[in-house]
This record gives C-alpha cells, sequence and structure tokens, in this order.
C-alpha cells in the first residue's frame, strides 16, 4: 500500500505540475520575460517592432505582434529560456517557434 501512495502522490504532482505550466499567468509571465530579452538582443531600431497582447476575454490567447526581421531574436530569446520552464510550458513555446517558422517558411515561397 505504501508504495501505490507514494506513486499515487508523485503522479499527482506531475499532473499539477503539467496544470500550473499551461496557466495563463504563467504562459504571460514566460512571454513578458521572451520578449524582454529579445528586446534587448534586437538593435535599437527593431526593439518596437516585438510586441505581444494578451487577450482580455480569452486569457490563453495571445497575440505576438512581431516584424519578420525580428523572429531570430524571439525564437533566441525562446531558447535561452527553454531549460527553466516547466515541461508543459516548454512544449507551448517549442510550438509556437515551429509555428513562427512555418510561417516564416511560407512568406519565402
Amino acid at each position: 500500500m505504501t508504495i501505490i501512495n507514494h506513486l499515487m502522490k508523485i503522479f499527482a504532482k506531475d499532473v499539477i505540475n503539467l496544470q500550473e505550466g499551461l496557466h495563463p499567468e504563467n504562459i504571460a509571465f514566460w512571454y513578458a520575460k521572451i520578449i524582454q530579452e529579445a528586446k534587448d538582443m534586437a538593435p535599437p531600431w527593431l526593439a518596437d517592432k516585438i510586441n505581444v497582447k494578451q487577450d482580455p476575454v480569452l486569457p490563453m490567447k495571445f497575440n505576438l505582434d512581431i516584424s519578420k526581421r525580428t523572429v531570430r531574436y524571439f525564437m533566441m530569446a525562446v531558447d535561452n529560456n527553454l531549460s527553466s520552464m516547466q515541461n508543459s510550458t516548454k512544449m507551448y513555446f517549442l510550438k509556437v517557434e515551429e509555428t513562427l517558422s512555418d510561417e516564416m517558411d511560407k512568406s519565402l515561397v
């Protein structure tokens, strides 16, 4: 019984961590951190071309408003922070990077 209880506690903790990683506040925190780092890396004339806005009605919806010239700075900032993120948050931002890459590929065709 003790091993089952111990495993159930570990499982419950893992589920809670996954849930917390996808809370809108958590994602907003990481967006703010990543955007600031991307602005710091970008040349001064491009810094204002990197923005994100959280939808007030749908808090899980974020509108990433960045110039094509600033995508690489955003992606570098994401990559620099991935190791500090919870797994579910990491997966979210990896998907954001994939989507940005796909959009950049479309614009080249």
